[in-house]
């Protein structure tokens, strides 16, 4: 029975997944099913600032759970401020306590993280607080935080290592500046803060920080939310600065220092132009660098073991069964050359990986038509192409653009962002119209795609979206009345309601 097999005498596991993020844990816990022997590896290398953190990974801990929920923060006081409107009173000054919101946060952080480990206790899955190494064929080393070493050995491995944020190498980044590694639990007000980078962190964290009330600042290098719909990362920009963040654009860094120490202190940023020599200081309360992340892929001895890496990022070459070039090893999640870092990924395709090698399935994990959210002020859901990409792809000829702007009910009290939000579908011609980009800029933009992102795995084209009638009155029935195209050039904004 393939279920039910004994560890050969030779290794002490079936499998070792060095890594304890959401990918390496799913997969632990979809190993142990089969009645296999798996062990755990997860060890947090602390921040240049001294912070780690308990196991789950970093979407867990310094990711997309703390990150929305300081979002969240971020909504309910726009929410207050709309209620005015809606009829509540309440005193005119309303203050936000940093204070709180972390200690919260932290709380139910602390929650899950004792949730996992229980989970691996019940499922007989052994855990080690340890970091994870190759030495050998099919062998790791387990360093502890008190420096004492064990070696396991294993039949399989599975990397699942994930990623950390990437540092600007100037004099002053890592003694003075913080990552998002650092941003969840600070534990004080950031003040001012010079956000640096235009990647979704770095927007993300800069639209909850001023949507609780602080001086933000993002510093662009070039473009904003790259590998993103340029078209939609262009209108999410626009509208963090009509609301009061503040953009230099094509400048970087090039040394931070510290003018006064203090929870916060003073630091002054240099910057210089990317277009010319032109320098600018600044001074900032924080300074978030938020430029990337790197793969954690070059010191767990995968060249012991001759596991081929791209040598300029990091990043690991799978097949399409995430086998790497040596058989035995497999790798899941944001370490991946070419996939996407997106934690529903790694879980998915750490599931799959189990079931194949040990269940007899062979369902492969699909990368193709992966909603995900971009929780800016104004969210940004997204399936399937970006604009620039189906042009590419198709060419401009065989793609029908069809969008519309928006203007939600809950923000016509108030009276508020009217013309700000959008929907925009990308269809094939030459394929019966088929939908293959969906783009939706609005609230609770992450709800309205993933239904969306299901009629697209089903295939839905232009046709079956016109046939489906709308729920009324909701942002997300836009998507069955769009009729303007962008080649029409015909307008799309909203005159009354």
């Amino acid at each position: 029975m393939n279920g039910h097999t004994v560890v050969p005498h030779s290794y002490d596991y079936d499998l070792i997944v060095i890594g304890g993020g959401s990918g390496g844990l799913a997969a632990a816990k979809e190993a142990a099913k089969y009645e296999k022997k798996v062990m755990v590896l997860d060890f947090v290398t602390p921040t240049p600032l001294g912070n780690s953190w308990g196991l789950g990974g970093t979407c867990v801990n310094v990711g997309c759970i703390p990150k929305k929920l300081m979002h969240q923060a971020a909504l309910l006081g726009q929410a207050l401020q709309d209620s005015r409107k809606f009829g509540w009173q309440f005193p005119e000054e309303v203050k936000h306590n940093w204070m709180t919101m972390t200690e919260s946060v932290q709380n139910y952080i602390g929650s899950l993280n004792w949730g996992y480990r229980v989970a691996l206790r019940e499922k007989k899955v052994t855990y080690e607080n340890a970091y994870g190494e190759f030495v050998g064929p099919h062998t790791v080393k387990a360093t502890n935080k008190r420096g004492v070493e064990k070696l396991y050995t294993a039949e399989r491995f599975l990397i699942a290592t994930g990623e950390r944020p990437r540092y600007l190498g100037i004099p002053g980044d890592k003694e003075y500046c913080i990552s998002s590694d650092d941003l969840f639990s600070l534990p004080y007000c950031p003040g001012k803060t010079l956000v640096v980078g235009a990647s979704y962190v770095a927007l993300e964290c800069a639209g909850f920080l001023a949507g609780v009330g602080l001086d933000v600042t993002v510093m662009v290098r070039s473009i904003l939310l790259r590998g993103f719909d340029q078209d939609i990362a262009n209108k999410i920009g626009e509208y963090m600065e009509e609301h009061g963040i503040n953009f230099i654009r094509e400048f970087v860094p090039i040394k931070v220092e510290q003018i006064k120490e203090g929870t916060p202190g003073i630091l002054k940023v240099t910057s210089k132009s990317t277009k010319g020599n032109e320098i600018i200081e600044g001074e900032y309360n924080t300074v978030l660098l938020a430029i990337g992340r790197d793969a954690c892929t070059r010191k767990i001895g995968l060249d012991k073991v001759g596991v081929i890496i791209n040598e300029k990022t990091g990043k690991i070459p799978v097949n399409d069964k995430e086998q790497t070039n040596v058989p035995y090893i497999y790798a899941i999640g944001d370490i991946l050359q070419d996939k996407l870092e997106l934690t529903p990924v790694a879980i998915q395709a750490g599931r799959l990986l189990v079931r194949r090698l040990y269940a007899g399935a062979t369902t492969k994990c699909d990368y193709v038509n992966v909603p995900t959210t971009v929780f800016t002020p104004l969210e940004y859901g997204a399936c399937g192409y970006s604009e620039e990409a189906a042009v590419e792809k198709f060419g401009e000829e065989n793609i029908e653009v069809y969008h519309s702007h928006f203007w939600p009910l809950e923000w016509t009290v108030p009276s508020r962002d009217n013309n700000k939000c959008y929907a925009k579908i990308i269809c094939n011609i030459q394929d019966s119209e088929r939908v293959i980009g969906f783009h939706v800029l609005g609230p609770n933009a992450g709800e309205v795609t993933q239904g969306f992102a299901a009629a697209m795995k089903c295939g839905i084209t232009k046709e079956q979206l016109d046939s489906t009638i709308g729920i009324h009155p909701v942002c997300a029935e836009i998507f069955t009345t769009l009729t303007v195209t962008k080649r029409s050039g015909e307008n799309t904004l909203l005159s009354g309601c």
